[in-house]
């Protein structure tokens, strides 16, 4: 009787947490759902583990659900990958080459592919907190399994829509993404997740 007195309060946190999990995990994939379209202007800084800044970037993007995007980094370190839902194209102009793969519908691969995939597979693929403070609520993602681009993601929104997120690597690397101007649930051309590969260009099928 002693072991049970004792069990039950781990056995009432334990209910609590997964239903706590369940309801963050409703609220990120209603906020997700939300909007079909986005477009907006992202900011990216890369830092190491110690705080090193190594890289900024900046560059605009648009996607449109499930699995179609287009994200394009400014120059000086200029790239633009395009997925239409099956396949993702990489294109590098300063090498003039172009890599084509198969698109990995694991949310997991990308920032891209989290925003614009299939949102119902969302709790499949990652444990999920959530906490809010005025108009913005912050989700910390932990992927499920090993094969992943981080080790952890910060995705947070205010006021309905997506603000920035942070990606955290196995070795403490940094990826800080700032998005600004973002729209939702505007009309999008589908020849903006269509890639005409330059004539000449390398081309690598993977």
């Amino acid at each position: 009787m002693r072991l049970i007195r004792m069990l039950l309060p781990v056995l009432a946190l334990t209910t609590l947490t997964a239903h706590a999990d369940d309801k963050d995990v409703a609220r990120l994939t209603q906020l997700l759902e939300t909007s079909k379209t986005l477009t907006a202007n992202f900011s990216q800084l890369t830092l190491d583990g110690s705080g090193t800044q190594l890289q900024e970037t900046r560059g605009d993007m648009v996607l449109q659900r499930p699995g179609l995007f287009y994200w394009h980094t400014e120059a000086p370190n200029e790239q633009t990958m395009v997925s239409d839902g099956k396949k993702v194209t990489l294109w590098d102009p300063d090498l003039e080459q172009a890599t084509i793969k198969k698109l990995d519908e694991r949310l997991t691969q990308t920032p891209a592919l989290l925003l614009s995939g299939d949102v119902s597979k969302i709790s499949q693929s990652f444990e999920i907190s959530a906490k809010e403070a005025g108009g913005v609520i912050d989700f910390t993602l932990k992927p499920k399994t090993k094969d992943t681009l981080f080790d952890s993601l910060r995705l947070s929104f205010r006021n309905g829509l997506v603000n920035d997120m942070q990606l955290i690597d196995s070795v403490g690397q940094r990826t800080n993404i700032l998005f600004t101007g973002v729209k939702a649930n505007e009309a999008v051309p589908a020849s903006k997740f269509k890639f005409d590969i330059p004539k000449g260009a390398d081309v690598i099928q993977e």
